[in-house]
């Protein structure tokens, strides 16, 4: 029972800690910008997100959700155009988020070791669709051997960073351009994460077995979440140059700061790009494949797709669509916290 909490904790985390997490562009988008007050808003998405987590797995367990398609036939009662809007929405938010993976694979290969991007996309892109064909055992697999790994380095660096980090003088290391929308930013930041995350979830049920195991794993899941946040948003401390203008801040802080590191670091940001991309694009097949063979069918189509549209850009990709899909997420959350 242990190791099946562990196995979706592991997921989860694979999940979230995508390439604009490990790379620190959505924790400057949605935190850094706002100072001191960002570790405030790191507090409030964690405790979302634990709470999306926990009422997901729980209308699981109670209605025997299998589908994304079942899940909005307990969120919205009524049936018609509205459902059906709503479910195209959501599968197209999770197929550009897992092009954005491919694309933030593509940019990591170019900032930091000077391979064209399009090597290191098509190269993401073609192990993705070796996973999709192993199932849902295939991804919890890879989550399970990589995701503990993931942690580990992150907490390392954490605690390097922290000797060297003036605590008490953290307020004035710290951007503020805009203090008073903190909380929308943390509200929208795991509004359109658990966009993402909700799909995962439910690809999950197998491995929940009671309500005692839903607490657990959402709580662990929050921690996780929460500390990892902290380690990221305290790195872009470190940066002296115009973050906006870096497509992977955290990298650049970690090459800079602690040049031994940045290669390990390197590990974890291609790692966490690699979870997040196979757990997306596995709850999009599930969602839209009707058969074996139309999954095979629809897993090429994307992988292709994904290697053209990451040429758009990894930061641009992020800025533009997360915070207008994070507008969208707040209507699910509200609605799966009136339940």
């Amino acid at each position: 029972m242990k190791k099946n909490i562990l196995k979706v904790v592991f997921v989860i985390i694979g999940t979230m800690v995508g390439a604009g997490f490990a790379s620190g562009q959505e924790v400057y988008l949605f935190f850094f910008t706002y100072g001191i007050k960002g570790i405030i808003g790191l507090l409030i998405s964690a405790f979302i997100i634990g709470l999306v987590t926990f009422q997901t797995f729980q209308i699981v367990d109670q209605y025997g959700v299998n589908t994304y398609k079942d899940f909005l036939d307990v969120l919205i009662k009524k049936k018609g155009i509205v459902k059906s809007t709503i479910n195209g929405i959501i599968n197209g938010f999770i197929l550009i988020t897992f092009f954005i993976m491919i694309a933030g694979f593509g940019a990591y290969f170019e900032q930091e070791l000077g391979i064209n991007s399009m090597v290191g996309s098509i190269f993401l892109a073609i192990m993705s669709f070796i996973i999709f064909m192993t199932s849902v055992k295939g991804v919890v697999k890879v989550n399970e051997l990589l995701v503990p790994i993931l942690i580990t380095f992150l907490f390392v660096v954490g605690i390097v960073n922290l000797k060297t980090l003036p605590l008490g003088e953290l307020k004035n290391y710290t951007i503020a351009t805009n203090s008073s929308n903190f909380i929308l930013s943390a509200v929208l930041y795991s509004s359109y994460n658990s966009i993402l995350l909700i799909p995962v979830l439910l690809t999950l049920k197998n491995y929940i077995q009671n309500k005692k195991q839903i607490f657990k794993i959402a709580i662990l899941s929050t921690i996780i979440i929460l500390t990892l946040s902290v380690i990221v948003f305290l790195l872009l401390v470190k940066v002296e140059v115009d973050i906006s203008k870096l497509e992977m801040p955290a990298v650049y802080a970690i090459s800079n700061q602690f040049p031994i590191l940045r290669y390990g670091y390197g590990f974890i940001i291609l790692g966490s790009i690699f979870t997040t991309a196979i757990s997306l694009g596995t709850s999009f097949l599930q969602n839209v494949a009707k058969n074996k063979k139309n999954n095979t069918q629809i897993a090429i189509v994307i992988c292709i797709t994904s290697v053209l549209v990451s040429k758009i850009g990894f930061s641009n990709l992020i800025n533009t669509l997360y915070p207008i899909f994070g507008y969208l997420g707040i209507l699910q959350i509200l609605k799966l916290i009136g339940i």
